[in-house]
């Protein structure tokens, strides 16, 4: 389980086939084989952990194809910048939402402009998964615990503070790009429940 609250950025070293070889800058000690950790929203176990060249240590996972056909990390290459988020230990603070690691789908930023010190960024949805985002409901892109400002459609905005901005790769995500969402938990299971109210007694 996670809370949307990025922890590092880390950097992708190596991938072969399914496995990929992530920089983190996490302290190797700190870290356990069978632990998971989510890498732009997606919930992955930590297979191997070994040395890095300079600080933080060099994880590997395993990505099914079950994963990268419905995440971006099908299309990742050497060198991208990965939000990073250790799994909520027992008794630790929830900042964000309750942020499961399972992507739903790919979504695609269609506009970003500035607001004030801000960022205002409009993204689009799969039309199945519309139902499930609602204004001042909230959202993950990128492993990043978002409130949705406004919906329309398929569309829906969010602002991205300064904060934000610098400490995850939402600082370098621009208009045509895919982003992982998972929609709120909660929205899914009020509208499941919803699917099979019945009539009151």
């Amino acid at each position: 389980m996670f809370t949307g609250i990025i922890g590092s950025i880390g950097t992708l070293m190596a991938r072969d086939g399914s496995r990929f070889v992530i920089h983190t800058p996490f302290k190797r000690k700190s870290l356990e084989e069978g632990a998971s950790l989510a890498c732009d929203g997606c919930c992955l176990t930590l297979a191997e952990i070994g040395k890095a060249k300079g600080k933080g240590a060099a994880v590997t996972v395993d990505v099914s194809n079950e994963t990268r056909a419905h995440t971006t990390l099908g299309t990742w290459e050497t060198g991208r910048k990965i939000n990073l988020e250790r799994a909520l230990g027992l008794g630790e603070e929830l900042g964000g939402h309750i942020v499961t690691g399972h992507v739903d789908a790919r979504a695609k930023i269609v506009s970003r402009f500035p607001d004030g010190d801000s960022v205002r960024v409009l993204v689009e949805a799969p039309p199945e998964l519309a139902q499930f985002i609602a204004p001042k409901g909230s959202v993950a892109l990128n492993g990043v615990s978002l409130t949705v400002n406004e919906v329309d459609g398929q569309r829906f905005g969010v602002n991205i503070i300064p904060y934000t901005l610098t400490h995850t790769t939402w600082g370098d995500c621009m208009p045509g790009d895919l982003v992982n969402l998972e929609v709120d938990l909660l929205a899914r299971y009020v509208a499941r429940l919803r699917q099979h109210e019945g009539p009151m007694p």
